[in-house]
């Protein structure tokens, strides 16, 4: 098994150049860092290191356990301070916002997560506009948002955010619809449907309302606006009783009424990018907020 001390004499060595600097840059013996570079090549089977009078430079397989054994170095500083960062909070308390589809399917996994660390969630469900200026104006820690490829979110630049999943939109039309006879909707179909009544989203900004009025707009169309609402039960409900079209998110349409026909999109564009947003400095967020990514992660991962 690999020591990290041979790890670190072999980084000290291609950085410095000489076994001798390496052992000054690491605070150890010239003999140390022989004695782990050696077994380091006992290990593999080759020699990582090539000497002569002018130093020592890394051979070709030298450069590959190089770049492997940094990362091997980064994850385990990495696991050292979040452990350390973590014993000293104590149990915490994070203040977290969501828009609420993700909430439902979301949220209890994170929150059964983060409270076996000592992390409580004060969590708040609202839509993505609001979140986003909540996480700017610092009155949450930490906000679960969408946008869409092509469509960026007005974060400040301290604001760092983290890709948790890709959420695919369904054309939910009703059943007896012409394109609910298609297995699935290409462009040109889905541009055919700008004489249609949509439902639209209540809060101004959604990006869901923003595709479709934007694919519209290129072709010199309006969207005909029937209903607006940020409940998908609701603008399911609708389609199924023949009052409109809209775009919906998968996460949203896991049980749809009967009378709703559902079909995937092709254009690979036509999907919801949930990130996780927080603020912190140029090193990346606070321990509690990594934490939670991680939740997020594994959470999402169970529901797979």
């Amino acid at each position: 098994m690999i020591d990290l001390r041979q790890l670190q004499a072999l980084s000290a060595v291609a950085a410095e150049g000489s076994v001798s600097r390496a052992a000054v840059r690491l605070g150890w013996s010239q003999p140390t860092v022989d004695y782990h570079l050696r077994n380091l090549d006992n290990l593999v089977g080759t020699a990582l290191t090539s000497r002569s009078t002018r130093g020592s430079t890394l051979t070709a397989a030298g450069s590959l356990m190089l770049e492997r054994g940094s990362e091997i170095l980064a994850l385990s500083d990495r696991a050292l301070t979040d452990v350390r960062e973590l014993a000293q909070l104590g149990r915490t308390r994070l203040r977290f916002g969501t828009f609420p589809t993700a909430a439902a399917h979301l949220l209890p996994g994170i929150a059964a997560r983060l409270t076996e660390l000592g992390i409580d969630l004060d969590a708040v469900l609202t839509e993505v506009a609001p979140l986003v200026e909540q996480v700017n104006q610092n009155t949450i820690d930490a906000a679960l948002v969408y946008t869409a490829s092509g469509y960026g979110l007005p974060f400040r630049s301290e604001v760092h955010t983290t890709r948790i999943l890709r959420d695919p939109l369904l054309l939910a039309v009703p059943e007896h619809h012409s394109a609910a006879q298609r297995e699935s909707i290409d462009l040109p179909t889905l541009r055919s449907l700008h004489e249609e009544a949509w439902v639209f989203g209540a809060t101004p900004g959604d990006t869901i309302d923003d595709i479709v009025r934007d694919l519209f707009t290129a072709d010199g169309h309006t969207a005909e606006v029937a209903l607006r609402t940020d409940d998908y039960t609701v603008v399911l409900g609708m389609v199924a009783a023949g009052l409109g079209v809209g775009l919906v998110p998968k996460l949203a349409a896991a049980h749809p009424p009967a009378g709703v026909a559902l079909r995937p999109l092709e254009d690979p564009r036509f999907a919801r990018e949930i990130l996780l947003a927080a603020k912190g400095p140029a090193s990346g967020p606070p321990p509690a907020v990594r934490q939670l990514a991680e939740a997020l992660r594994r959470t999402v991962e169970s529901l797979a």
